[in-house]
């Protein structure tokens, strides 16, 4: 009965150190983007975009906060590897590459309406 009661204790926390990791790797992951995206909304009231493209302005963002951008992208794949172990990490990555895509994309489109909005 004590060798029951002690496998029954040790799985249990077994499972509380998993999700303890799986909090900490989410927590990673929210810091990650937070500050990916703070750094790409400082890009956008500079007063140098004022008189750029749309495109160009993309083609800014897509390039800026570099460090940032990996780190939000490494710490979103070590969550969902965490999360999903059984998804191919070819997955994660294309998710982690789509969630930097969406993030890029709301700093254009609130640039594109602040210039349609300035005419």
């Amino acid at each position: 009965m004590r060798i029951m009661i002690a496998a029954v204790l040790c799985l249990a926390s077994s499972a509380a150190i998993a999700d303890d990791d799986l909090d900490d790797a989410h927590k990673l992951a929210v810091i990650g983007r937070d500050a990916y995206w703070n750094c790409l909304a400082r890009e956008y009231p500079r007063d140098s975009n004022k008189t750029m493209s749309d495109q160009e302005f993309a083609s800014l963002l897509a390039s800026a906060c570099p460090s940032e951008r990996q780190n939000f992208r490494a710490s979103l794949i070590g969550f969902l590897a965490q999360q999903f172990p059984n998804h191919d990490a070819s997955a994660h990555l294309a998710t982690a590459n789509r969630a930097i895509e969406l993030a890029q994309k709301d700093i254009v489109t609130a640039f594109v309406r602040r210039k349609a909005a300035a005419k």
